[in-house]
This record gives C-alpha cells, structure tokens and sequence, in this order.
C-alpha cells in the first residue's frame, strides 16, 4: 500500500492538565495571537482524513475550532493513552495519527514518513524522534490497536512508552528537532513569543 492510497485520522492531545504550565489549558494558550492547537490543526490537516482533538476541559472553546471533541471515558486523568484510546475508537480510517497539543511547528511530511516506516518494517507503530529525544506522542498507529490499548489501561498501566515498546514498534529519526518543539512551562511559552 503506497501513501496516496491510504486514509488516515488524526487526533491532537488536549486533555492533559498541564502541572508545569501552573494548571493553563495548553491548547488554547496563544503563541503569537493564534491558540497553539490552532498551530497543530493548520500543520495536520493537510496530512490527514479527519481530525479530532482530545479534551477534557474547555470542551465549547475547543468545538470552536469545527473538529469532533472527545473527552476521556475516565474522570481521573489517566494521561495521553487515554485520550488515544477514545481517539482509536472513534476513528473511521485505518491509520491514526497523534500529536500533543503544545508541538506547534511539526513537518508538513510527518504522516508521509511515519507511514513510510511503518510499512517498510510491517510494525503495529511508528514513533517520531529527534537526535536526542524520542517524542512518544507523535506517533502513527493501526486502529485496530484499541482494544490492546484498552487492556493496557485495565491493568492500572499509563505510560505511553511501555505501551509502545510492548507492540511491533519503529522509531522514525527526525533530523530537524525544531520542528517537535513543545512548550511545557510559562518560561518555554514566554521565550517563544519574545523571538518570533
């Protein structure tokens, strides 16, 4: 299967509860006057089918921006593999793409490359990294993982790296670590909008 015949959703981390950022809810934090999951929509909608955001709050500002908005099943924030799960669930392609909300400049080729690997090593999920860092929530993944994940989530387990090193994995070097860049604490946020 080549890229050009394939379909693929979309899912964007919002649902977090941001302790570094004092509480804020990082998507709709501005970066230069637009909300940074606004950054993330405008970079992923060029590469995927549909699109849905994961929240947990704020849920009438995140409607705003015309996308579905799912909330987690559970109220006690079990972190970024249950917002994949509700987005793996809720997915109508065979492929789903996940991105945190705070990674504003991500490549225009990101789906393209994850694909690429995925295929090419006939892996269950393809995981971007930068030269020094693994980003474990950029990642591309086969849809019918959901109930793998939602076993994985019974067991009281909730990080996403034991999640994907326990399937079929590939790690998918990024040489431009500028383009993964997140903003996890005001002092990140601030210096962004000092140097535009």
């Amino acid at each position: 299967m080549s890229y050009a015949n394939v379909k693929v959703s979309a899912l964007i981390l919002a649902g977090g509860q941001a302790k570094r950022m004092n509480g804020a809810d990082k998507g709709l934090l501005l970066l230069h006057d637009k909300p940074l999951v606004a950054w993330v929509l405008e970079r992923l909608t060029p590469q995927a089918d549909e699109i849905f955001i994961s929240a947990n709050r704020n849920i009438g500002a995140y409607e705003t921006f015309g996308y579905p908005v799912l909330q987690d099943t559970s109220p006690d924030f079990r972190g970024p593999l249950a917002g994949l799960l509700r987005g793996l669930e809720a997915a109508t392609h065979p492929l789903v793409l996940c991105a945190p909300c705070d990674t504003p400049f991500l490549p225009a080729d990101l789906t393209a490359r994850l694909f690429n690997a995925l295929q090419e090593q006939q892996a269950q999920i393809a995981v971007a990294a930068t030269p020094d860092h693994i980003h474990r929530t950029v990642c591309l993944c086969r849809r019918d993982l959901s109930r793998n994940l939602a076993a994985f989530l019974e067991l009281g387990e909730r990080r996403m790296g034991a999640w994907q090193e326990s399937l079929k994995s590939v790690v998918v070097l990024f040489d431009e670590a500028e383009k993964f860049q997140n903003f996890n604490t005001p002092l990140e946020m601030a210096a962004a909008i000092d140097n535009p």
